[in-house]
């Protein structure tokens, strides 16, 4: 697999569409993660409804194409989403990248060829990581 074949017009799109989901100060529940294997990094904050549900989501990511276009697949299906959601998501992308299934999250199939790319894999579950952390309950 060639890294055109990786970092193809729609993941380019996906990357550079991160302009729509702004970090604002006005999103109270804040997170962050980091790659350990690439250094990638985001910040991420949180709206939730009263269900406890996503509202609202914005985000800065300092990652590789691949780190963006999965922050931006995050992003665009976050909304209407809990707590509880997100963590089999989680668990269904680490086995995705464990060479398992396609994970059902909406428009992961998109960056489906960085499996490929184990140096790729941290950054692909950072905004996940960091959703998680931004809805940990305190105490």
């Amino acid at each position: 697999m060639t890294s055109a074949t990786l970092y193809n017009a729609e993941v380019l799109g996906l990357a550079t569409s991160l302009a729509q989901f702004p970090l604002t100060p006005d999103l109270p529940l804040r997170g962050s993660a980091r790659a350990l294997t690439c250094g990638s990094t985001i910040q991420l904050g949180l709206a939730c409804d009263e269900t406890g549900r996503i509202a609202n989501v914005g985000l800065r990511a300092q990652a590789c194409a691949i780190g963006q276009a999965a922050a931006a697949i995050f992003a665009s299906a976050a909304t209407g989403k809990d707590r509880g959601e997100l963590e089999v998501a989680v668990t269904e992308i680490e086995q995705w990248l464990a060479g398992g299934a396609l994970p059902q999250w909406a428009g992961v199939s998109v960056i489906a060829a960085a499996r490929d790319y184990p140096a790729r894999h941290g950054a692909i579950l950072l905004a996940w990581r960091a959703a998680l952390v931004a809805l940990a309950v305190p105490g």
